[in-house]
């Protein structure tokens, strides 16, 4: 059975979600209220999470995905060690609805993302006619509070 799933990350892009999720098809935009978005990850590289802020906001794009679409997905983000699973309620073409996002371990240290990595969140932002302040926010608050080098 499909469940909903929310992509803020690089599962924006249409074609590595193409990739990773054959069976995924794109249902829309809408933005996460009371989160903001960060950068974190490992000495291996930093990627977008979101966190809790009230008065924050994150754009996403919602996706409905299959089972087998859902263990790709645990793979690709390194799920349960990196990044958790949790069900957040959103609004979706009137109803409330669960959905699935992907959170990494609030434990992870604060980066900048690779040019790489920043430039397909950077694309889909354009694309989807998202606020590019909340992305370059996020790339300067995620760097200011690194902790060591």
């Amino acid at each position: 059975m499909a469940k909903y799933y929310i992509a803020y990350g690089s599962n924006m892009d249409e074609e590595q979600m193409a990739y990773r999720c054959p069976m995924a098809q794109l249902l829309g935009r809408i933005e996460l209220e009371d989160y903001c978005l960060l950068f974190k990850g490992s000495k291996r590289g930093a990627y977008a999470t979101i966190e809790p802020e009230e008065g924050s906001r994150v754009p996403v794009l919602v996706w409905t995905i299959e089972k087998e679409d859902e263990k790709s997905l645990d793979r690709y983000e390194g799920y349960p060690v990196f990044y958790y699973k949790k069900d957040l309620k959103i609004d979706l073409a009137g109803k409330r609805v669960a959905a699935l996002v992907y959170i990494m371990d609030e434990s992870r240290e604060y980066g900048k993302p690779s040019e790489r990595y920043y430039s397909v969140l950077e694309r889909a932002y354009r694309k989807y006619g998202f606020p590019m302040k909340i992305l370059t926010e996020a790339y300067e608050i995620s760097g200011e509070n690194r902790r060591g080098d």
